[in-house]
């Protein structure tokens, strides 16, 4: 019941625009300045867009492990004292010595709560870091690496 998010298409992956070479050459450095830092912004968005995207399923898993162990906690510390009596007095009943009743009766919480922890660790397993915000990232800043700038004054 995985539920598939979204993800906005990033910067990189936009298909290209083809530039007019006349336009390229007329351009004023401002105008670069500023068509490039409207790309980086773009790009930051994206990223954050991706992982927010990918962090909203983990989000999910986290919150029913969390809400499992809760659940658990809940149901041990109101029910145990009162269920723990009327069942070690029901064992007791059947003839069986009342501190072997109790003894059961307490094995047998103690084994729920012991499901109830399993079944906490294997969503919690479940979570995996944003595999695709990470990889984009690293492309990002490779790409960035290898950007060369302009001494003042030239033009390419």
């Amino acid at each position: 019941m995985t539920e598939m998010t979204e993800i906005p298409m990033s910067v990189a992956e936009r298909p290209s625009q083809p530039v007019d070479a006349d336009a390229r050459t007329d351009r004023s450095l401002g105008q670069l300045v500023a068509a490039a830092t409207a790309e980086m912004s773009a790009l930051v968005h994206d990223e954050i867009a991706l992982a927010k995207a990918e962090l909203r399923d983990d989000v999910k898993r986290v919150g029913i492990g969390g809400a499992t162990i809760g659940v658990g906690a809940v149901f041990a510390l109101f029910s145990l004292p009162v269920l723990s009596f009327a069942a070690a007095y029901g064992i007791h009943n059947l003839g069986l010595g009342l501190a072997w009743s109790f003894l059961i009766v307490g094995g047998a919480f103690l084994v729920i709560a012991g499901l109830l922890s399993l079944f906490a660790a294997r969503s919690f397993k479940r979570v995996e870091p944003p595999r695709r915000t990470m990889e984009s990232t690293k492309q990002t800043v490779a790409t960035l690496k290898t950007v060369k700038p302009h001494a003042a004054g030239e033009r390419s």
